[in-house]
Order: structure tokens, then sequence, then C-alpha cells
């Protein structure tokens, strides 16, 4: 649909410094949006783009639901804020316990904070308190990984391993070392789990004989690392991590921001891979992108151990945020839930993977494709670099958005996510787009 384009002065656009953007490129060629419903949001010029990644990995049940819209307007109309210290409001208690009903194993209790930065961080807090409530606050060491994104606050910053994130903001937090990442060079065009890796999990086990075990508090990885470009784990790798925790005393924490709520097939991804954390850290999905929420599952046995080591009505975990379980977060999250579930949204990705996955890998043979990888509904193409890291990929994914494709980039890397609710006549327009603009190259 074309509709006459408003005007935006430079003088309009300038005083907002834009996230992770080329701000003075951006502000030179604007792309705004400014309406969004089902698998399509509206650019300013009226036309329509097809959301292949849904926003960022967080649009899963497809935008403009009017479940969620009437459900934050009822809590707006109800009650806008309630104070979470020493104070709550029922739905955060419903919403933790509708969460331990999906979540896999004992991982039954809840903490609610505001983004997945924020879970980082707080997973890591939990996990150093955990130790030193049993006795052994020695244990203060954390292990990450290669090539991981955990979002940007410091914590988080400092277990994750995408260079360009770290290389401004000093020397972060001391006492973390990072493993490497999963992908090998027999990995290039693997669908699915690579046979080969699982080995790379041992690289845990030389960070114990260094530092010593008893002095590692947790390990977090993302099951499908993410934001790099989608590295799948090989088969085993994860398993091996958890043994090497459990062998150890390490905490193990799966990042889930992306894979969490349908992407890998399941609720998460840990019950996609059968290897179950001793916490989950997730957002994104959690409200489908609607209101900003975050939140940290956590094992029975990590919440009981915090627990009784505090005296009698103290406060348990010094941690929290004003917005912590917001009312309106809160009634975004459970009608997101609510359409998860009656809509089977989870099982209608494990069904939409095989198609997904068939049209990604089609375009292997492309002059310009470096590589294809892929599981669920997640998956990524990288281009050849040019003369910089980053160019052509960039230049790839302004490609697609004017051919009405919108998608993820990260350095050479396209990213595909397409909301859950995605149908096959949206992957044939997704990947021909893609194909028409990376022929163009």
């Amino acid at each position: 649909m074309q509709q006459s384009a408003p005007q935006y002065s430079a003088n309009s656009l300038e005083p907002h410094w834009m996230p992770f953007t080329a701000n003075r490129e951006f502000k030179e060629n604007p792309r705004l949006f400014v309406h969004a419903d089902g698998m399509f949001l509206r650019n300013h010029h009226g036309n329509d783009v097809l959301d292949a990644s849904a926003g960022l990995f967080c649009v899963a049940a497809g935008h403009g639901r009017k479940e969620i819209q009437e459900a934050v307007s009822r809590q707006l109309g109800e009650m806008d804020y309630a104070p979470p210290f020493q104070m709550g409001h029922p739905g955060a208690f419903e919403l933790a316990r509708r969460l331990a009903q999906i979540t896999p194993e004992d991982l039954n209790h809840t903490f609610f904070c505001c983004s997945g930065s924020e879970a980082a961080d707080t997973s890591m807090k939990i996990a150093l308190a955990y130790h030193k409530a049993r006795g052994e606050g020695q244990r203060i060491r954390f292990v990450g990984r290669e090539r991981a994104y955990h979002g940007v606050n410091f914590g988080g910053l400092s277990v994750a391993g995408l260079v360009k994130n770290r290389d401004a903001f000093g020397p972060l937090l001391p006492g973390v070392s990072h493993i490497r990442h999963t992908h090998l060079p027999e990995h290039k065009f693997v669908r699915g789990q690579p046979e080969t890796g699982a080995e790379l999990a041992d690289d845990l086990e030389r960070m114990v004989q260094l530092h010593g075990g008893d002095t590692i508090a947790a390990c977090i990885v993302e099951p499908i690392a993410g934001s790099t470009g989608c590295l799948v784990p090989p088969k085993g790798y994860l398993d091996r991590l958890r043994a090497i925790c459990d062998k150890h005393g390490i905490l193990l924490i799966f990042d889930e921001v992306i894979c969490a709520f349908g992407r890998t097939g399941k609720a998460f991804g840990s019950q996609s891979f059968g290897v179950t954390p001793d916490m989950i850290n997730m957002a994104k999905a959690l409200t489908n992108g609607c209101v900003p929420m975050g939140a940290v599952a956590v094992r029975d046995g990590i919440y009981d151990t915090i627990m009784d080591a505090a005296p009698e009505g103290a406060v348990e975990l010094f941690h929290g945020y004003t917005y912590s379980a917001a009312p309106v977060a809160v009634a975004a999250a459970l009608a997101s839930q609510d359409i998860y579930e009656r809509e089977g949204l989870f099982d209608r990705a494990a069904e939409m993977s095989g198609p997904f996955l068939d049209r990604l890998f089609s375009l292997k043979g492309l002059p310009i494709v470096a590589d294809i990888r892929g599981y669920g509904l997640l998956g990524a193409v990288d281009v050849v670099p040019d003369d910089m890291p980053g160019k052509r990929g960039f230049q790839a994914f302004k490609k697609l958005y004017e051919n009405g494709v919108l998608t993820k980039a990260t350095g050479d890397a396209i990213l595909f996510s397409p909301p859950l609710i995605v149908e096959e006549a949206h992957l044939d327009r997704i990947f021909d787009a893609t194909r028409e603009a990376l022929e163009a190259f």
C-alpha cells in the first residue's frame, strides 16, 4: 500500500541517539516504521515490509495482537503500578506459576526484571548469592564463551564474546574466562546440529584445571548462539557441559532470551536439546515484544538455599528493579502465554521448521553465500566479506529491506527468525527476496 511520505528533517531526527545503529547513515536515509499487523510492518513511505526477524527475535505471535492490547488496557484501567519491594500484585504470582508449568524439571521459581541484559546480570548475582549461602563464597569466577551475546550491562557484557560490543568499555568484570565458540570449519552448511565438536565443551574442564573448580560460580551459554549468527550446538556438547558443571559444583546458566517461547520448536531450547540448566534467562517473546520484561527461572534448590541462609523476616536477596514484574508487563506476558498455548505456537514452530530450513538452505551455491546454519525457526546466512568486516552484511540487510523484507544483520551474517505464525507463502516471499538481494552482489 502506497501513501504519501511524511517529511522528516535532519533536525527532527538528530536528538535521538539510536542504539546499535550507524546514526549518521540512518539519519541521511531513515528507515522508520509507523504501523504493524500480523507478519508485516509498514514504513513511513507506506510500504509493507515482511518481518522475517520477529522484530528483534521477540514478536513470536505476530504483530498487533488484540488480546495483548486489551489485556494491557484493562490493567492500566485497574492499576498502573505497584511497588515490587515488600509489596506485590496478584498477576506477578500468576505469571510465575504459569512459567513454572512450562519450564523444564524443577526450575519453578522466577525472578522478574526488565530485559535480557538485566536477566544476565540477575542470574550471575543469584549464582554468587547461592554459593555464598552454601558456604562457598570463594566461587566468584564466571565462564562465558566466544561469540556469545548476553546483553549489554556490565555483567552480561563481561561473559559475552563479541569484540565490537566490548572494546570501548575497558576491562569489564574481573575473574571471567571464555571457552571457544562451537562453529568449526567442518560445520559449514550443516543443517541442524553438527555431528562433530562435542569435545569443545572440554574447554570448561581446562578452565577448572587453570583456576580451580571450586572458584567458578557459573558457566553461562546460549543453547543456540543467536545474535552472533545462529551457531547450533554440536550433538553432545551441551550434555558434556552439564556433566562438567555437575562434577565440579558449577552452576550452568542457559541464556534463552532468543530460544525461549517456541523458537526451537519447544517452550525452551533446553527442552529441544534435552539438557536442563540450573537457571534460564528469558525476555523478548515473554511479552511478545510488546512491553519490556525479562526473567530468570531457577531450580528449587537454589531458591531454597538462599531463602534458608537468611534470618527469618530478613531480605534474602538484595537485588531487584523498580519495574520488576510491572503490572502492565505482567498483563502482556500473561496474554502472550495464553496465545502461545491456545494456538499451539510452539508445536507450529516445530512443524514449520522443515519448510523454513528447506528454503534457507536452498540459497547454498550462490557465489556470495559463505555459509548457512539453522535450527527450528532460527537461521543465518553468512555472506562473503568485503574489504571491511560487516560492510557487505549491512549492504545485504539494506537490499533486503528495499525488497520488502526485514532481517537482522550481525557482521556479515544475515539472521532469520520469523514469527511463529509464519506461513509457507511468507517463507516463499522472504527467500525469493533474499535470493534476489544476494544475486545482486
